[in-house]
């Protein structure tokens, strides 16, 4: 028998969200609301999900959505299940939406409908968010993913045109300068949108539009193109590590070896 295992995400950086994945887990919930925006994804077994007195079969693949102050309860059929669970705190929500459209909040389905689907993408999309929250990624990096994820979650609700493309061209320009000033520093997804002059989910959909990567992982880029210059210089791998912003030498070495396919020993070496 598998056992369960519980781990928790929780960011002091980034006190609006918290994130939990389940594997193997057999417990079983009473009804209960929360106060926070919640979604849920089932990576295996069998459930039900019960809310609003309708009772729905979920299982591997499907999503739920359920707003704050919801009646609710998710509990598996037969045997164990696995799931990730995501709390995103209602007033950071409608900051996020209030940047998309002043009456986005008054509509969007994350704060007021309930929703149970199998759709791929949905699956996916969440999914996708999960792994970043419980990476090693920065904090500015995953409250990005986490602004582009309620920014999906709201489109259609009003009108998702970029400025006109000088505006765009030029806030992202902006935006490129500030990365290049401070490109070992950690930027807050704010900072760079009033750089660009821009509500946060429109600067991260025109800064990936325009550079085909999101801000963070473009200055994760500069990092390492830093660190590249360091290292053929003889630098220490610790000292590259630190000097380029990582938050510890394994972190540093994953980064480098995903962009430049080998060690940052082995590439200094190579000089």
């Amino acid at each position: 028998m598998t056992t369960a295992t519980e781990r928790f995400w929780r960011d002091p950086a980034l006190p609006f969200a918290e994130a939990r994945t389940a594997c193997a887990s057999r417990a079983c919930y009473r009804s209960h609301a929360h106060d926070t925006a919640s979604v849920g994804a089932v990576d295996a077994g069998r459930s039900v999900f019960r809310c609003q007195g309708r009772a729905t079969p979920i299982a591997p693949g499907s999503v739920v959505r359920v707003p704050p102050g919801v009646v609710h309860d998710c509990n598996p059929e037969k045997g164990a299940w696995s799931y990730r669970m995501l709390h995103l705190d209602v007033p950071w929500v409608h900051g996020v939406l209030a940047e998309i459209a002043p009456a986005a909040g008054a509509a969007s389905p994350l704060l007021h409908e309930p929703l149970a689907t199998t759709a791929a993408t949905a699956w996916q999309g969440f999914a996708a968010l999960c792994r970043q929250l419980f990476s090693d990624a920065p904090a500015a990096a995953k409250e990005a993913h986490l602004v582009a994820y309620v920014g999906r979650e709201a489109d259609g609700l009003a009108s998702q045109r970029l400025p006109h493309p000088r505006r765009v061209r030029a806030g992202v320009a902006r935006a490129h300068a500030l990365l290049r000033l401070h490109w070992a520093e950690p930027l807050p997804v704010a900072e760079l949108a009033r750089a660009a002059r821009m509500g946060r989910y429109a600067f991260i959909r025109a800064f990936h539009c325009a550079t085909g990567l999101p801000p963070h992982a473009w200055q994760l880029d500069l990092r390492i193109q830093q660190a590249r210059v360091l290292l053929r210089q003889g630098a220490g791998l610790a000292d590259v590590a630190l000097a380029t912003g990582f938050a510890d030498q394994s972190h540093f070495q994953r980064a480098f070896k995903a962009r430049v396919a080998m060690t940052p020993g082995r590439y200094r070496a190579a000089g």
